[in-house]
């Protein structure tokens, strides 16, 4: 499925530049993608698209077009035992580290988590999960910043520390 989520990302640059589902399907199949592959990807790249439209700005249910708020500066996410079996330590200490540098908000970490929760992998790697990142700022048309991207992009095995 990681492999099929890699290219769309590649091929359409944002995620309403993205063709319906139906559409998109019939095209990862004439790139040669396994039918299975493509029916995990489009039932979770639909999970996705529904996620972030209710976390888009001009929500009927929110104020003033804003996006519904999750949680206050102060507040704190606790993870559900299930979330944290099924993250594992290392994809968790990941999502904080982003969250620690504001590079994550509120409410993409929690559509973060709910992706997360959503592919195989018990616990999910942490490469599989910087690309559902990747997917998350990609479906709500934000690219990021080019030291996140780094992160997210380049594998930490062969990085000098400085």
């Amino acid at each position: 499925m990681f492999e099929v989520l890699v290219f769309v990302y590649e091929h359409y640059w944002r995620g309403d530049a993205c063709p319906e589902l139906q559409q998109l399907g019939r095209k990862l199949s004439a790139h040669g993608f396994d039918a299975d592959e493509i029916q995990d990807a489009l039932t979770w790249l639909d999970g996705l698209h529904l996620a972030a439209q209710s976390m888009a700005p001009g929500d009927d249910n929110s104020p003033q077009g804003q996006a519904p708020a999750l949680q206050s500066a102060c507040s704190m996410r606790v993870y559900s035992v299930a979330e944290q079996d099924h993250l594992g330590a290392q994809c968790l200490g990941f999502v904080s580290f982003l969250e620690s540098a504001g590079v994550l908000p509120a409410e993409m970490r929690e559509i973060v988590i709910d992706r997360a929760m959503a592919a195989p992998g018990n616990p999910v790697s942490l490469d599989d999960l910087k690309i559902i990142i990747l997917m998350v700022y990609w479906s709500f048309g934000r690219e990021p910043d080019a030291l996140v991207l780094d992160e997210l992009c380049d594998p930490a095995e062969g990085r000098l520390a400085h």
